[in-house]
């Protein structure tokens, strides 16, 4: 389980040829990469360089630790959203402080084995904070796409575009012209060839046209300055103790859209080459690569699920080329990183439009705009949270909510009804049991006694449906003598449930009445032989096997 796939992979052996494919595979991947580090830096509130440190430290320790043959890590656009608030309220050294933390939560849970639980967070909840990071990115690059001058850019969504209309008349037709120049490049060039990926076009001719032509447009070396040419040495931040609680709940969200992102694309990665991830260890690593991550200068990283598809796509089947994809950028940083100041900002925020296109998911949004009403609430509460409130508050709320109602539906289907007349003997004659019926009751066949009553529970008896049994007593006239509860078709019971039979026996003793229990399934019954409740229903003598056992417990108890 805590075995890293590179280690699985050169157990069974590497050919040549696959080698040379995840080699290659992993220089392509670099090349996708390094526009979107840029973009995503900037688009996160950080210098570009720090997106590019963060896919050098992150993506090779996440393909060389993880638990995916072909994960590919960095930046992505689930984090922009975050890190942008982050930045904004604590600045970069809150953000490496949240990233920390984030980093050994991943770990711990890894440890604990909760990788199979993520797959468990709604898809509802899933599709909303996605679509609604969409829309936030989409609209951060405004700015740039237009070429409007402002010094800074509101946090707050309708800030931002009240901010955007004050600017209007600063317009640059030039950063627009380049803009959607490079949008046309990223929408058409994948008809021509995938061998060059479109985002790295895009870039390159853009900059390539911006300094031929000495177009008038803001470039990354004139809003941040040089790129630098190496990769920082380790560096530990001093830790804010006084502001440091104000900082956990950010980290928290960082964990757990690292987590979502990265097991999301473990999954994709699997459908597309046919083999299984090893969620915890992809944890493991996800939470190793965000400590090491901001040491060097980067901010949060996680598994990519469009560089992933790349790598697939084009050969990569080994960790190999996700390490790969990071010594590539590591050797462009060093090499032509200086040139990166001339990239202009308008094609960066163009390539991050598609990228928020992408994200946007629209098509399964719409579709689940048809789905059923709570799942609908989901949906349209945390699209609206993380838009217009806060992603932390989104994802929260957005997995609470769905809780509840999944506690709802699953209480609306647990219930408690009498059987009475359920079943009958199939030997006896049709006509004797029409007589039968009016003068007698029968359960499972068996003729059951006056003075006792059967009911049974049908579904997991949990705290959302424990209250069905206080219902269940309040229609009762006349207290029997003995009341039967057939827990043949109960699966679970937690403690709210235990407690709720407890209190029906009492209520039942202080009648007179005796409870008997029967056909009780392996969990429960270790529950309430764990929880010391044998007693409070009378002992083992008032637990049957079956019907038939309890009907005999019932007339000893009558006699």
């Amino acid at each position: 389980m805590f075995v890293p796939k590179l280690i699985v992979c050169l157990r069974e052996g590497i050919t040549r040829e696959q080698l040379t494919r995840d080699l290659m595979s992993g220089v392509v991947v670099g090349i996708v990469a390094l526009p979107l580090a840029l973009a995503f830096a900037i688009a996160s509130g950080v210098p570009p360089e720090r997106g590019i440190y963060t896919a050098i430290v992150a993506g090779f320790l996440i393909s060389a630790l993880g638990g995916s043959r072909v994960q590919i890590g960095g930046p992505t656009g689930a984090f922009v959203v975050i890190v942008a608030g982050i930045v904004a309220t604590s600045g970069y050294d809150g953000l490496v402080i949240c990233t920390l933390i984030a980093g050994v939560i991943l770990i711990l849970l890894g440890i604990a084995r909760m990788g199979a639980l993520i797959k468990f967070i709604p898809y509802p909840v899933i599709t909303g904070f996605t679509s609604g990071i969409a829309v936030i990115i989409f609209s951060g690059q405004i700015r740039d796409f237009l070429g409007l001058r402002m010094e800074r850019v509101p946090v707050a969504l309708m800030d931002k575009w009240v901010a955007y209309w004050d600017a209007h008349r600063s317009f640059n037709p030039a950063a627009a012209c380049v803009a959607l120049g490079a949008l046309a490049i990223l929408i058409l060039w994948p008809h021509v060839t995938h061998r060059i990926p479109a985002p790295f076009v895009a870039m390159v001719v853009a900059t390539a046209a911006v300094q031929l032509f000495h177009i008038p447009v803001e470039t990354i070396g004139s809003r941040f300055g040089g790129v630098p040419s190496s990769l920082p040495l380790p560096h530990w931040p001093s830790i804010p103790w006084l502001h440091l609680k104000n900082l956990i709940s950010p980290a928290l969200t960082v964990a757990l859209l690292a987590a979502i992102e990265s097991l999301l694309s473990a999954v994709v990665a699997d459908g597309m080459i046919g083999t299984r991830h090893k969620s915890n260890m992809e944890l493991i690593a996800q939470g190793v690569a965000n400590i090491a991550s901001p040491l060097f200068g980067g901010i949060p990283a996680t598994g990519a699920i469009a560089r992933t598809a790349t790598n697939v796509r084009t050969g990569g089947r080994t960790p190999i080329a996700g390490m790969t994809h990071a010594v590539t950028l590591l050797l462009i940083l060093i090499f032509v990183g200086r040139w990166a100041a001339m990239v202009p900002l308008a094609a960066l925020a163009a390539i991050l439009v598609v990228v928020a296109y992408h994200m946007s998911e629209w098509r399964s949004f719409a579709g689940l705009l048809r789905a059923p009403r709570s799942d609908l609430v989901v949906l349209l509460l945390t699209f609206a949270l993380t838009v217009f409130v806060d992603l932390s508050v989104a994802v929260q709320v957005g997995v609470v909510v769905a809780s509840l109602l999944f506690m709802k539906r699953m209480s609306d289907i647990t219930h408690v009804e009498g059987v009475t007349d359920e079943l009958r003997d199939p030997n006896e004659d049709p006509s004797e049991i029409t007589l039968v019926r009016k003068r007698k009751k029968f359960v499972g066949g068996y003729e059951i006694p006056d003075g006792v009553e059967v009911y049974q529970v049908n579904g997991p008896f949990f705290f959302g449906a424990a209250d069905k049994l206080t219902e269940v007593m309040s229609e009762i006239d006349k207290p029997p003598k003995v009341f039967i509860l057939r827990m043949r078709n109960v699966p679970v019971i937690d403690a709210t449930g235990i407690h709720a039979i407890e209190l029906m026996a009492a209520n039942l003793r202080h009648l007179g009445t005796t409870l008997i229990l029967t056909e009780i399934r392996e969990q429960p019954l270790r529950a309430i032989v764990r929880a010391r409740k044998l007693q409070v229903f009378g002992g083992r003598q008032n637990l049957a096997k079956n019907i038939e056992i309890a009907l005999e417990r019932a007339r000893q108890v009558l006699a």
